[in-house]
């Protein structure tokens, strides 16, 4: 069995699941049926390939209310970019357009592998160590786990709520199923429905404050 380190970066924790998880499940729309790990981080290194073709902007942002913005907040954080609304926009020819899966992004790609650290910066002021410290207090406190099949709104994909939990499915190695804008909300626990009629953010509250403001 390979041996893998601790995950200290959010771009370690997409490799790392994608390597130790390959053919499980982890995300599931009604646009792109189930992507495995592999296809996820496939999905995810297809936009940051794309966003570091040319000379990216310092931080980007996508709201197209799809599955593609779990896709770019994946890419910005493999990247090392910053994830903020007053970024810059990620582009729809990055988005599975013509720039997707760009070869010229391909080497600084790789090359961010030295350069994404703890101490990189990601979103609303925290860096990705101090994220990866969240979410596995958090993961203790969720109890979820590879069997965990998370639903939640496709409406609300954009909601801090709502990210923070789809960053905690992907920490567990469990599955997201995004739904419709009607769908109910829960979450599906070995395989067995639990779900609730509403969506409740209540675990994820704060996930998102600064440090000086915890």
């Amino acid at each position: 069995m390979p041996y893998f380190p601790m995950a200290n970066t959010l771009r370690d924790l997409l490799i790392q699941r994608a390597a130790r998880l390959q053919d499980r499940p982890a995300l599931t729309t009604p646009d792109w049926g189930t992507l495995s790990y592999a296809q996820l981080r496939n999905r995810a290194e297809g936009v940051a390939l794309g966003l570091l073709a040319s000379e990216p902007a310092p931080a980007v942002f996508s709201a197209t209310g799809t599955a593609w913005d779990w896709a770019a907040e994946l890419a910005a954080a493999a990247s090392g970019l910053v994830w903020d609304a007053t970024g810059q926009t990620v582009s729809t020819d990055t988005l599975g357009g013509p720039s997707f899966n760009h070869e010229g992004g391909r080497g600084p790609y790789h090359a961010r592998e030295q350069l994404v650290q703890s101490a990189t910066p990601f979103a609303s002021g925290l860096d990705h160590g101090e994220l990866m410290t969240r979410l596995r207090r958090l993961n203790v406190r969720l109890g979820w786990d590879h069997d965990s099949i998370v639903a939640l709104p496709m409406a609300k994909i954009g909601d801090p709520s709502v990210r923070a939990a789809l960053w905690s499915v992907l920490y567990a190695g469990g599955q997201v199923v995004l739904g419709g804008a009607s769908a109910t909300t829960g979450v599906l626990a070995k395989q067995e429905t639990l779900a609730l009629p509403v969506w409740n953010p209540g675990p994820f509250a704060g996930f998102w404050t600064p440090c000086d403001s915890v």
